[in-house]
């Protein structure tokens, strides 16, 4: 048997849930002594059993995995988590030491926290060690220098390189104190960085010690020292690839929290029905049902399991034809970038607006007071109410960006960079089993409340800063003319406003009560469209890392508390100890924020918990704060 490498021994650890949305492929995270770039999907080294059916590894989930089909490609066949094998307590050099997810030491550049020596790492000036196995946090470069040879400390060079096509590089030390051009005494000198520390922007001087030459890393930052820098190289140092890109790279500080978005889908896994149930069997077990080639093979296949009982439900004639259908669509399907993301919320609502409600699984299960679902004193404030006692939800990871977080409405507004070199078989995913409330608001309040805001001043204000938001995110990745005609495409209908900033007051006094703080909690908005408007909130516990069905949640829709919560929920949002500040708020030309009456004290939570990042709130379109006609609740219950 081979020795077993140092250099491939484990590094440190990061959450499941970090992997999903601060340290997943591509992005840098950082360390106790240097950082690290998580490699691509090609380098990561999963054993997983070949019968995806007995792999208890892979999460299934044929909704949410035929949506990444259709913003990917149809060669994704899996969702899995992160690989991880128990075992590395007890024996630290087994194969459970040697599972996880692949990294490589970025930036290249690397500086002697003792003689400020600088260099790449492949210069063989600093050493790696990491020989104690139960302690990855202390692996480490050094550096042997000074007096006695003594090992110092080698941390990496802090300024990175990123586009906003999302490539990522080392910065050009080299080249930068020469200006451009080589030294005139050597041809690969050694390199000083000096911090000088200061109060205002970077003071980091770089030093060759060959011909003197020096200069300021404060030259290379903002607009016009971005013009100082060389064209990108179009770099993914997680693929280890290079292409040809015209963009101007900025400098970025390694940590910044621009240089990774991470770019995922989420779907809950409601039960389904009729066809669409049919669809996503088929789906789910094409690998076996793709060899019958014509209806008199059905019986035959009906007798082996496990698709024996898996189509028992459907005739052979319902069977074929979702067969065929399924085949229709593999063979037409082009991958092509899409203009918006697939509808995933269309099930779930169909689901929790349903009057009768599908029998308790180990997924979902819902309950509905059937004598009286709202509380006398909320009847003008709800028309329905659900507590959610389980329920499911997957999330995928399609890729990432950088600079710019993406859309979640509109995928083409920011670049996306790819996972894996080729086009990948399977995509990393998680799963969060919890509890909710989901609550509906009357149809009919909805529409009378637009009727009334349609055409107020406030609204107006909100959409035209919609306009210049997107109209600045083009303009600064680009630099071309925006094009006038797509400038309020996929903004929100009003009723999102009023449902979006519901959903927050709400959240932010269950985290008081419920036992989950506000991160641990997620909403879910149905706020439909035009024609097929809707008026649903769902909040529930979103944990990655635990089983989040204490009850705490659940029971605060019961009547007493649920009419308790939501007139003190109503009753905060009158005043916010930033008032008149907050009160006043309204976005006017030129700003393009997206957000009214809305801040850190009244409004705003954790970006993992609101499903569009603090934007579309104003309580005036709740609560009456300033003119009564805005506000959708004029009294309290």
């Amino acid at each position: 048997m081979a020795e077993f490498s140092l250099y491939r021994r484990r590094v440190g650890a990061v959450r499941p849930s970090h992997l999903m949305f601060t340290s997943g492929v591509g992005s840098l995270v950082d360390l106790p002594n240097f950082s690290v770039l998580v490699k691509g999907l090609d380098d990561w080294q999963y054993k997983a059993s070949e019968d995806p059916e007995r792999n208890s590894a892979l999460i299934t989930e044929p909704r949410l995995l035929a949506a990444v089909q259709k913003l990917l490609s149809k060669t994704v066949r899996e969702l899995r988590p992160a690989p991880w094998l128990p075992g590395t307590d007890t024996n630290p050099n087994g194969e459970a030491a040697r599972t996880g997810v692949p990294v490589v030491p970025f930036p290249g550049w690397m500086r002697c926290t003792a003689c400020n020596l600088l260099a790449r790492i492949d210069s063989k000036a600093f050493e790696f060690e990491n020989d104690k196995p139960n302690k990855p946090h202390e692996a480490r470069f050094f550096h042997q220098c000074g007096k006695g040879n003594r090992k110092r400390l080698v941390v990496g060079a802090r300024f990175v390189l990123a586009c906003t096509d999302g490539h990522l590089d080392d910065f050009p030390y080299l080249e930068f104190v020469h200006h451009g051009a080589p030294c005139s005494v050597a041809a690969k000198p050694n390199l000083l960085m000096e911090d000088r520390g200061g109060n205002i922007g970077a003071n980091v001087r770089i030093v060759c010690q060959r011909c003197k030459a020096e200069r300021n890393i404060r030259e290379a930052m903002g607009r016009r020292g971005r013009e100082r820098l060389p064209r990108c190289r179009g770099r993914h140092p997680h693929l280890g690839t290079f292409t040809g890109c015209p963009k101007q790279p900025h400098v970025l500080v390694v940590g910044a929290s621009n240089q990774w978005f991470a770019q995922t889908l989420s779907a809950l896994a409601v039960p389904k029905t009729g066809g669409s149930e049919l669809d996503a069997q088929v789906a789910k077990f094409w690998g076996n049902l793709q060899h019958v080639q014509d209806p008199g093979m059905l019986p035959f296949m009906r007798s082996m399991p496990p698709l024996s009982f898996e189509f028992e439900k459907w005739g052979d004639e319902e069977l074929w034809a979702a067969i065929e259908r399924y085949r229709m669509e593999e063979a037409t399907g082009q991958d092509h970038e899409v203009d918006e993301y697939p509808d995933l919320l269309t099930p779930e609502w169909e689901i929790f607006s349903s009057a009768h409600l599908p029998p308790p699984s180990d997924d979902f299960t819902a309950h509905r007071d059937p004598d009286e679902p709202v509380p006398p004193l909320l009847k003008g404030f709800y028309s329905d109410v659900l507590q959610v006692e389980r329920l499911r939800e997957v999330r995928a990871v399609i890729g990432f960006t950088r600079l710019d977080a993406p859309d979640p409405e509109d995928p083409t507004l920011v670049k996306r960079v790819p996972l894996a070199r080729s086009k990948p078989t399977w995509v990393p995913a998680s799963e969060v089993r919890g509890e909710g409330i989901f609550l509906r608001l009357p149809d009919d309040l909805l529409a009378r409340w637009e009727e009334q805001v349609e055409r107020s001043e406030a609204l107006l204000l909100h959409k035209e800063a919609y306009g210049r938001f997107r109209e600045y995110r083009h303009s600064a990745r680009t630099g071309q003319p925006f094009n006038e005609e797509t400038r309020y495409n996929h903004w929100p209908l009003p009723r999102y406003y009023a449902l979006h900033t519901l959903s927050h007051l709400l959240i932010r006094t269950i985290a008081l009560e419920c036992g989950y703080n506000s991160a641990s909690l997620a909403e879910r908005i149905y706020a439909g469209t035009e024609d097929d408007p809707r008026s649903g909130i769902l909040i529930y516990t979103a944990v990655p890392d635990a089983e989040g069905t204490l009850g705490g949640l659940v029971s605060l829709a019961e009547p007493d508390e649920l009419v308790r919560l939501t007139r003190r929920a109503l009753a905060e949002a009158r005043s916010c100890s930033s008032d008149p500040l907050c009160a006043e708020r309204l976005p006017r030309k030129p700003e393009d924020f997206l957000h009214g009456a809305a801040c850190h004290v009244c409004l705003f939570v954790s970006e993992t918990t609101c499903e569009r990042g603090n934007r579309f709130l104003d309580r005036r379109f709740v609560v009456p704060i300033d003119d009564p006609a805005l506000a959708l609740y004029r009294d309290l219950p």
